[in-house]
């Protein structure tokens, strides 16, 4: 209890920088809607958002060695703060696509500032809880961000204000904490290479997995809305996708402990597929059957990407491990940056039934490739312990090394 009250302040930080971050890509996506921005230019926004994600990522952890972890905290609150109030002062796409990266930015520095001075309070004792506790926060927050646009009025200064407000917020349980901030880690290299050397699958799944999550959090609001939902309901269809995959944690990481995670990885691929053609196919359903699929493709896609981390740390050293994290990590956001972009070219072009296309046809790969990798290798034994990895920063590696070092 002690250990979980001294996290209360990052835990609180979390919760609101999450809140802030998670309400902001549906209400960009209605509020360029309601702007009359075409589908592409919001695919943009999406996809600026994960382009600064990925700087974040790489620059955070060098400025927090220089300016320690509560400075730099501030610094990129302050990014994204400027970032949501900006929005309806100059309302043109390409200058949403700046904010949005400002927007990136500002959440891959924050998750590695937090995420950095959670690893240095942890001991291998405490971690299990604590990442427990993380997890929970983390996807509690994410559900309830879903909800906020059926509140906030899409194309109004109003709703960008109060999300300013609590990613301002943000910063008093960081600057306001007792707790002496912890020295600086070391940056982790990032060598992409390192990925594709431990597991060429495991590369080629966070690809995919980027392309199903990226695309149904930046590109969701406008099928919704093509498909006839109202606004409530688009909040409770992203809610359904992000609750799918907080419940298919535990049963799918018991199945990947249990047989090999080739297998697992083609099974939720396979079943995705299957969730993919079903909403795309079946044409006019109702809402509480968009809502269905919703959850059954948030169920099979989510966990893809813990699986393939997974994997690939069955073929790493426990030296490795951090930057295998950051390596897959920039697999991830290359996907992530391409997906929105190709999703909302493709509703434009041919309906929204094409976003699930397109998703389905890169699991069919990740299908194909993953039987001829098995065709190649053997599965590995003994193999690392699964755990729930979320993408949030470069310096996750460090959090989760030790949970699977413990096996």
């Amino acid at each position: 209890m002690r250990m979980m009250i001294s996290f209360a302040a990052l835990f609180l930080s979390v919760i609101l920088m999450q809140l802030a971050s998670g309400g902001l890509g549906p209400l960009d996506a209605l509020s360029g809607l309601a702007l009359d921005f075409t589908t592409a230019q919001i695919g943009l926004l999406g996809s600026a958002h994960f382009f600064g994600f990925f700087i974040g990522c790489w620059g955070a952890p060098r400025l927090m060695g220089s300016v320690g972890h509560s400075r730099a905290f501030a610094a990129f609150t302050a990014a994204g703060t400027l970032s949501l109030i900006s929005h309806m002062l100059v309302v043109d796409p390409w200058a949403w696509a700046i904010m949005r990266m400002a927007m990136g930015l500002c959440i891959a520095g924050c998750y590695t500032v937090l995420e950095a001075w959670l690893q240095a309070k942890v001991t291998n004792a405490t971690r299990g809880r604590a990442m427990g506790t993380y997890r929970l926060v983390d996807m509690g927050a994410s559900l309830i961000a879903q909800m906020l646009i059926s509140v906030l009025e899409p194309a109004s200064y109003v709703s960008y204000n109060l999300l300013a407000m609590l990613c301002c917020a943000a910063l008093l349980p960081i600057t306001l904490t007792r707790a002496q901030q912890p020295e600086t880690p070391s940056a982790p290299r990032l060598r992409p290479g390192l990925a594709i050397a431990c597991s060429p699958l495991a590369a080629a799944g966070v690809v995919v997995a980027a392309l199903s999550s990226a695309t149904f959090r930046m590109i969701g609001p406008l099928y919704g809305q093509q498909v006839g939902l109202a606004t409530t309901q688009i909040a409770w269809f992203l809610a359904a996708f992000v609750l799918g995959g907080a419940l298919a944690q535990i049963p799918v990481g018991w199945l990947a402990d249990k047989y090999d995670r080739r297998h697992v990885l083609i099974w939720l691929s396979v079943a995705a597929i299957i969730s993919c053609a079903v909403t795309a196919w079946l044409g006019a359903l109702s809402a509480e059957g968009v809502l269905l699929t919703a959850f059954f493709f948030g169920l099979t896609s989510f966990p893809i990407y813990s699986v393939s981390v997974a994997h690939a740390n069955d073929f790493a050293t426990s030296d490795q491990r951090v930057e295998l994290s950051a390596a897959l990590m920039f697999f991830y956001a290359l996907g992530a940056i391409a997906a929105p972009l190709m999703a909302s070219g493709l509703i434009e072009a041919y309906g929204p039934s094409a976003m699930f296309v397109m998703i389905a046809a890169g699991h069919v790969l990740l299908v194909i490739f993953g039987l001829v990798r098995m065709r190649m290798r053997p599965g590995q034994a003994p193999r690392t312990r699964y755990v729930w990895s979320p993408r949030t920063s470069f310096v996750i590696g460090r959090l989760t090394k030790g949970s699977r070092d413990a096996k």
